[in-house]
């Protein structure tokens, strides 16, 4: 039994898709990813897109911030690979880009915030755990890794 459980932990693991916003989130991702070793990993960075409205940031600013955040991953996995997704819904980018690169799972951190913030982003966090088609696995927020 314990074997096919670990078994099961290994698949779980095969190919982890990794949201992240911003170079300090894609350090500490990564870091809190790290343990539990990972065979292949995907970071995602979603642009949001305003669809009629202006962007939160210009898409060159964005871009930038996702080229950052890859690079940091990759000091802690050298061979991730990177996605970036154009999106109005964040969620939504990040189930079809799990589904686009076959990830077995979907890892990421809570960004954290207080109630005032949750409602506000709609809580991200409920709405990806509720409606992925694959493993949602929520990573262990510490204040900071060093």
């Amino acid at each position: 039994m314990e074997e096919h459980i670990n078994n099961g932990f290994q698949e779980l693991l095969d190919h982890v898709l990794l949201p992240v916003a911003h170079e300090d989130d894609a350090r500490e991702t990564a870091l809190t990813l790290e343990p539990y070793q990972p065979r292949r990993v995907t970071t995602l960075h979603v642009v949001e897109k305003g669809e009629g409205v202006p962007d939160k940031t210009p898409v060159e600013q964005s871009e930038a911030i996702a080229e950052e955040s890859y690079a940091t991953v990759r000091r802690v996995f050298p061979y991730a690979e990177d996605h970036t997704a154009y999106a109005r819904n964040v969620v939504e980018a990040i189930i079809d880009t799990a589904d686009d690169v076959d990830a077995s799972a979907i890892a990421f951190r809570s960004r954290g915030g207080n109630r005032l913030m949750h409602f506000l982003s709609g809580d991200l966090c409920l709405k990806l755990v509720t409606t992925a088609d694959r493993p949602v696995i929520a990573l262990p927020r510490q204040d900071s890794i060093e």
